[in-house]
């Protein structure tokens, strides 16, 4: 996934500027409209997305076969994903920003009813436990068994975008943007105890499978969306998806990660 920077391109379509409800991403919204309007701008392919993480995933999401590059505003908490607003530099940080791009992973869901679910996840896909019944899970990376049986509270498989997110919280590494793997980690593990996980390739499914679905019933999330009474999960990336995100020049998503590496390194 290389970074590159933003090509000007005169043939492309105009600006859409997509935002939240609330007050704030409203503001931005009319902030930067009313730039627009006194500034000369080229036409592009941008989607400008005003909000925090959670609705910066969804607007991905629903624009998954689209080919327009997005260029995140915060106007949350964190933003891990987002930038930061500049009315005065807004133009040119559009103009120098740089390129990322990342595939999703692609859950698939069989449910104790036999129906098939599918739904994609920028960050991460999270196996929890049901009930206050602790998971019992066995896990396959290919044809390789992982782990015949987790007892714990779930797991969790990150994508590298991800793995500073809920993924991080739960102790799980830190994936270099450029790194092709994925993070494994268990969610307070309880047999075996001591195991930290696994970080695999992408190229590969992941198989998790409910060793007692009765009992022990587990949800398999996408990000935010969730499943209930999954009985087996696989999960993969999808490499047919591509999302294009937008970076300021100095404030990249491989240096956000840096960023929370060395932070974890020196705590």
């Amino acid at each position: 996934m290389p970074v590159r920077v933003w090509p000007r391109a005169p043939l492309m379509k105009k600006i859409q500027i997509i935002s939240d409800k609330n007050k704030k991403s409203l503001k931005i919204k009319s902030l930067i409209i009313n730039k627009f309007k006194k500034v000369k701008i080229k036409k592009t392919n941008i989607v400008i997305v005003i909000g925090g993480d959670g609705f910066m995933l969804q607007t991905l999401k629903k624009n998954k076969n689209s080919n327009k590059f997005f260029y995140g505003i915060n106007s949350g908490n964190y933003g891990f994903l987002m930038n930061k607003f500049s009315s005065k530099n807004i133009v040119k940080n559009l103009d120098k920003s740089n390129l990322i791009s990342i595939s999703p992973l692609e859950m698939i869901v069989y449910n104790n009813k036999n129906q098939i679910k599918k739904y994609l996840a920028i960050n991460e896909v999270s196996i929890l436990r049901q009930s206050r019944q602790a998971a019992s899970l066995s896990i396959k990376y290919g044809s390789k068994q992982i782990i015949k049986e987790l007892v714990s509270d779930g797991v969790l498989v990150s994508t590298p975008a991800g793995s500073t997110a809920y993924n991080l919280s739960v102790h799980g590494p830190i994936l270099g943007l450029n790194s092709k793997k994925l993070s494994i980690s268990p969610i307070s593990p309880f047999r075996p105890r001591r195991w930290k996980g696994k970080i695999v390739s992408d190229k590969k499914k992941i198989l998790i499978i409910n060793l007692n679905s009765t009992k022990r019933p587990i949800s398999a999330v996408a990000d935010n969306i969730e499943v209930r009474n999954a009985k087996k999960v696989i999960i993969k990336t999808n490499q047919k998806i591509r999302f294009n995100l937008l970076y300021d020049k100095n404030r990249s998503l491989q240096k956000k990660i840096k960023l929370e590496l060395l932070r974890r390194e020196t705590s």
